[in-house]
């Protein structure tokens, strides 16, 4: 299943966005995320020198409703809020993505990691340029189960070679040493290896070419 880092914009009349904007050093890091109808619930994490400054432009915001600051440290709370106006959920609970927590907001930049499936990430677009949410994909990565990605018997054998130190350098393990070190045949333990670093080698040049085609 694919999985796909945007960078969204919070348009200027959003207050995520005013806040953000005025304190571009502060980091907001969103722990939970929930919309109830018109309005949201949240609990964020604020991070910076700015964050009394920014619990300040918070509790001015006509449209967040209520605060409640659970924590307060040095440049650091942990703040939980209701909201009027919760728009970036909205293209999530619309496209049906499951948005994954934590995220974090950053001088009006949302950064959003998403799993779902290449209908649901169509859908997910279009539900933002429909809010009027600017977004740029950083990347996308078709998934692969890593648990499939090698047979049993490769897996043993890699974990043995570099546990062995076949893989260091200089190499402290040779192909013979491996080989009676597991009990296979030279020639049975060289073409395993061959077979599991071909899948691993094929397995990461897929994801850099995926992430290449994402590139802008």
């Amino acid at each position: 299943m694919p999985n796909a880092k945007l960078e969204l914009t919070v348009p200027e009349g959003i207050w995520l966005g005013r806040v953000t904007r005025a304190h571009p050093e502060t980091r907001i890091r969103v722990l939970a995320a929930i919309p109830d109808g018109l309005t949201g619930v949240g609990l964020i994490e604020i991070d910076g020198d700015a964050t009394d400054a920014v619990l300040g432009t918070m509790e001015g915001e006509d449209d967040i409703t209520s605060i409640d600051v659970l924590q307060h440290g040095d440049d650091e709370a942990l703040v939980q809020f209701e909201t009027a106006d919760p728009l970036l959920l909205m293209p999530a609970r619309g496209s049906g993505v499951p948005l994954e927590m934590p995220f974090d907001i950053r001088d009006g930049t949302v950064t959003w990691e998403v799993t779902a499936s290449t209908d649901q990430l169509s859908r997910l677009g279009e539900q933002l340029e429909e809010f009027g949410i600017p977004f740029h994909v950083v990347y996308v990565r078709q998934e692969t189960d890593r648990r499939r990605l090698l047979t049993e018997r490769q897996r043993d054998l890699l974990d043995a070679a570099v546990d062995a130190g076949y893989y260091d350098t200089p190499r402290e393990c040779s192909l013979t040493d491996l080989a009676d070190r597991v009990g296979i045949a030279k020639s049975t333990c060289s073409s395993t290896l061959h077979r599991a670093e071909e899948a691993i080698v094929k397995d990461f040049v897929q994801h850099e070419d995926v992430d290449d085609l994402a590139r802008p």
